[in-house]
């Protein structure tokens, strides 16, 4: 199984720089990249810079029929699903994944038309809570809906929330071709909240968003970043202690690679001395082993 979970975010720029624009979603200049993580692993599968104006969905076909190819061609027993936010339901998008075989689950920004869909469910809404209007209380549901654009109707799954101490109501509105629960395809889509994380490492702690130069070198240099973040990604998950697998970058840089130790050559070892008050040193000495267990290419 591999869950592309694609989104797009902002890496500003400073000075009048090729390609750079203003977005209004992020209100400042800069580039629009697209991004795809692996929503098991966190590897960045692919990554576009674009200019900073275009829509969150512009050229997402063109970005994710490549991979999918390869996976079809070179994985085709792997299962794949796709997540994306409202920015991605373009119909486009959605053509590309159900004649490629892919699950989806795509939110939907809430509108007066899906709104009016869901009479039934606040009705429901409002018997649960007429006797109390303080606390939590939430429905479920689906129904058959095509936009103006979309050509067929898809399915598309409902949640109406009333959130704690708030007369309120919350739509959330996810189009899917899965055949899960309403409350399944819920709860596999708010999973995606991880993808901000990946982002925010790439970007805090790989420099992915440094923008100093031309677009085409500036690209070049993110591919870079890219491929650094996945090869941290890879030693995270393959040689540190398990303790330490959900540690980010920094505080790997800090506690495990930043650390002083001395340095003895010998005619057949080099040996590291650390200080013997090293509160991480066996943490240190694990991955040591960890890297030496690891299968070599012949």
């Amino acid at each position: 199984m591999v869950l592309f979970d694609i989104d797009s975010t902002l890496f500003d720029t400073f000075g009048n720089q090729e390609g750079e624009g203003f977005n209004y979603h992020y209100s400042n200049h800069g580039y629009h990249p697209l991004l795809c993580y692996d929503g098991l692993t966190g590897d960045l599968l692919k990554a576009m810079l674009r200019p900073g104006a275009v829509y969150t969905s512009t050229d997402c076909c063109q970005f994710l029929k490549p991979l999918l190819m390869e996976y079809l061609e070179d994985y085709p027993e792997v299962a794949l699903y796709l997540r994306g936010d409202s920015g991605f339901a373009c119909p486009e998008l959605f053509e590309l994944l159900e004649t490629n075989g892919t699950s989806y689950a795509i939110r939907l920004k809430v509108n007066e038309t899906l709104k009016n869909l869901t009479e039934s469910l606040e009705k429901e809404l409002d018997e649960i809570t007429a006797d109390n209007k303080v606390d939590y209380a939430v429905v479920y549901g689906e129904f058959r809906y095509a936009a103006a654009s979309w050509g067929q109707t898809r399915r598309v799954i409902v949640k109406i929330e009333k959130p704690a101490n708030q007369l309120v109501y919350m739509h959330t509105f996810i189009v899917t071709n899965m055949d899960l629960k309403p409350t399944e395809i819920i709860r596999f889509y708010c999973n995606r909240g991880k993808m901000e994380n990946f982002i925010k490492e790439s970007k805090s702690g790989f420099d992915m968003d440094t923008m100093s130069s031309s677009m085409l070198i500036n690209s070049n240099r993110m591919q870079i970043s890219v491929l650094v973040y996945n090869i941290f990604n890879w030693f995270r998950r393959l040689v540190l202690p398990p303790s330490m697998r959900k540690f980010q970058i920094d505080t790997v840089r800090l506690k495990l690679l930043k650390i002083a130790a001395k340095m003895v050559h010998s005619a057949r070892y080099i040996t590291f001395k650390l200080c013997s008050s090293c509160p991480y040193k066996e943490a240190f000495i694990e991955t040591l082993n960890n890297i030496r267990l690891l299968p070599k290419l012949e």
